[in-house]
């Protein structure tokens, strides 16, 4: 799998891989979202599933087209776009993010105005629809949305960060990720590479070595 570059080399489209380059709506995302600091749903967060979307979109790029990869990038940096950072509701935030979009969208994306809404509404969860129902793109995202529970930080990011926006203990947080990992299933071969189910069973494993610690059964 190749090799991508870090954020700026993304937004600058170091790699020609879309049409044209994300500096405006990085510079929106940077400037005017108002969900940059919330525990969870992050500037981190949302420029996470931007660095993945693009890693699918290298490993795509026979599938993709230059204007679907770049839909799918605008999507990504706007899928979360003023989350408010509560429990359910999510229909809500996507609303946000979709007004968000609508208000900076450039003129030349405009065409692709729908397109992009229908891929930030792939991320609503619970999900509305099955992902073998939707676009290669929406499958895309949906899995780099997923992802970060396997990520090094997801103590910080996802047990602390969602404790904080839920209000509850991390503890009772970090009780729910093992049954949400095992029903945990990417659905594009991408990601199915990028995170095998031995990573998931591994992270489940360690997710229960932390419970036993914090609840005193761990072997002394």
């Amino acid at each position: 799998m190749q090799t991508i570059g870090n954020i700026p080399q993304i937004i600058k489209n170091v790699d020609d891989l879309y049409v044209g380059d994300l500096v405006h709506y990085f510079r929106v995302v940077f400037n005017h979202a108002r969900n940059l600091r919330l525990p969870y749903h992050n500037f981190r967060h949302m420029f996470h599933v931007l660095w993945l979307c693009h890693q699918a979109g290298m490993y795509y790029k026979k599938e993709l087209t230059r204007r679907d990869i770049r839909n799918l990038l605008i999507a990504a940096m706007f899928h979360d776009y003023d989350h408010r950072g509560l429990i359910g509701d999510d229909d809500i935030n996507i609303v946000l993010a979709t007004r968000g979009l609508e208000r900076h969208i450039l003129d030349e994306d405009r065409p692709s105005f729908n397109v992009i809404r229908s891929l930030i509404n792939a991320t609503e969860y619970p999900y509305k629809g099955p992902s073998e129902s939707l676009s290669l793109s929406a499958q895309i995202i949906r899995d780099a949305d997923l992802s970060q529970v396997l990520s090094v930080a997801w103590i910080q990011q996802v047990v602390f960060g969602l404790a904080t926006e839920w209000n509850k203990k991390p503890i009772e947080v970090l009780a729910m990720q093992g049954p949400f990992m095992s029903s945990l299933k990417f659905h594009t071969e991408w990601a199915q590479k990028l995170f095998p189910q031995s990573d998931i069973e591994a992270k489940i494993a360690e997710t229960r070595l932390f419970l036993d610690l914090l609840n005193g059964s761990a072997t002394q």
